[in-house]
């Protein structure tokens, strides 16, 4: 008995402790008090670094300087209301019952946003910045892949803050400490026990894929939404395994999590989207912008060897019929050419 308390105490030692405040509240002269949550600071920290991250990459690309915010003034929102959609429809006990009070639905500051709502609905926010803009929708999502990593594991920080979903029992030396007293804590287990801290496991993962996709999409050319479907893989095949050990509530289907699914249905997407368009788009990108949107400027074209081969074969071709014709009509008078050019 003595020996197991030893055991305990060394493993406490070197766990992970929980956090001892998730907020904190702002006092507006004793008129009002405002309360801000760790979590929601932690995402609001990784929208930052995504927009900056992604800016540079568009920015690289040849895109206007600060034409991300116009992207992300319609990702975000839809990001977040896809979030809570996809939450409550995951979750219908916790929403829909008799007696329950629908608008709940709507309070997304009592916690309940999922990632994957928020890739479906910034998805569509996205689409539709990128056509009020003027950029391709593939080259925004390329830039923004890498940068959704950074996003998601700087957001995981909040679910520590929370002392939220994380993993089975463990023995390891990093388990993570949660108050017996938290309403996740299991019931019937011993207060002391340590539990797998999913949420580093995804945030070293995620860290991991920046530099593993970026390396990817310098080796192999990744365009054309081909850098997004490698993002997709691999968060899929990451949170695939994290979501396994976690044991918050979940629906379940065929013995399987609801964001197993979701994960297995990321990594086919991701596969798909890379087979198609580098069938369609063997070559590179011409151009962020879309055809007759494009902006001139001093950074425009930087990347002018990313012209895709079906603009190039059809510039060749061009150039050769032209040829063709100067050819055939060695004696055609000056105005034919400069009709020609024209």
């Amino acid at each position: 008995m003595k020996g197991s308390t030893q055991v305990s105490l060394s493993l406490l030692s070197a766990s992970i402790p929980s956090p001892e405040w998730s907020f904190f509240d702002l006092h507006f002269f004793d008129l009002a008090t405002f309360r801000i949550h760790a979590y929601a600071l932690c995402i609001l920290a990784g929208i930052i670094l995504a927009t900056i991250i992604t800016s540079r990459r568009l920015t690289k690309r040849g895109a206007e300087p600060g034409v991300v915010l116009d992207i992300i003034l319609w990702a975000v929102p839809l990001g977040i209301v896809g979030a809570r959609i996809y939450h409550v429809l995951t979750h219908p006990g916790d929403y829909f019952f008799e007696g329950a009070d629908l608008l709940r639905t709507l309070y997304i500051w009592e916690g309940g946003n999922a990632i994957f709502g928020s890739l479906i609905g910034g998805a569509v926010g996205a689409y539709i910045g990128c056509r009020m803009a003027g950029i391709r929708f593939w080259t925004f999502a390329d830039a923004v892949a890498p940068a959704l990593l950074v996003a998601q594991a700087t957001g995981r920080l909040g679910n520590w803050f929370n002392q939220e979903l994380f993993g089975l029992p463990t023995t390891l030396p990093w388990g993570l400490e949660i108050e017996p007293t938290n309403p996740a804590f299991p019931v019937g287990l011993p207060a002391d026990t340590l539990f797998h801290p999913t949420f580093l496991y995804e945030i070293i993962w995620n860290l991991l894929g920046v530099a593993v996709i970026l390396y990817l999409e310098r080796k192999f050319r990744l365009r054309f939404g081909q850098t997004l479907g490698a993002y997709l893989i691999w968060y899929g095949l990451g949170r695939s395994f994290f979501e396994s050990i976690r044991i918050d509530p979940s629906e379940i289907y065929f013995g399987i999590r609801t964001n197993v699914w979701a994960a297995l249905a990321s990594i086919a997407l991701g596969l798909i989207i890379i087979l198609v368009q580098r069938q369609r788009h063997p070559g590179l990108e011409p151009s962020p912008y879309i055809p007759g949107r494009e902006w001139i400027g001093p950074d425009a074209g930087l990347e002018l060897e990313d012209s895709d081969s079906d603009d190039l074969d059809q510039s060749s071709a061009n150039q050769s019929d032209v040829a063709d014709e100067r050819t055939e009509s060695p004696e055609a008078p000056a105005t034919s050419t400069s009709a020609s050019r024209l």
